[in-house]
């Protein structure tokens, strides 16, 4: 499933809430969370990272992951906890929005 533009940044943010992960971890999450719906590839995963750094709401380090290998660890700053209760509201708004849209409209047939 495709994912909306600036939907990632939102994901990658409310999955850090629970604790710190490597990227690896961050994907599998998503994955697993969204029932397998949602395959976050790495190609989008890093640099949405990156800008996620850039902008103060991720912070990260290198840690020795569970399998004994290096690895970079993000985790949810507080501006970045504070950004994602804005957005989760933005996106309870426009998802409320779509379902009033979407149950108004006639039924859809093809």
């Amino acid at each position: 499933m495709d994912l909306l533009q600036g939907t990632l940044e939102m994901l990658v943010l409310r999955t850090l809430l629970a604790g710190s992960l490597h990227g690896y971890g961050i994907a599998k999450n998503i994955r697993s969370v969204s029932n397998e719906a949602l395959d976050i590839e790495f190609g989008s995963l890093y640099p949405a990272l990156k800008r996620l750094e850039a902008k103060g709401w991720v912070a990260s380090e290198w840690e020795t992951s569970e399998h004994n290998r290096r690895a970079k660890y993000y985790k949810l700053t507080a501006a970045g906890r504070k950004h994602l209760v804005r957005e989760h509201s933005k996106w309870a708004d426009f998802v409320s929005a779509v379902g009033l849209v979407m149950g108004a409209a006639p039924e859809v047939k093809g």
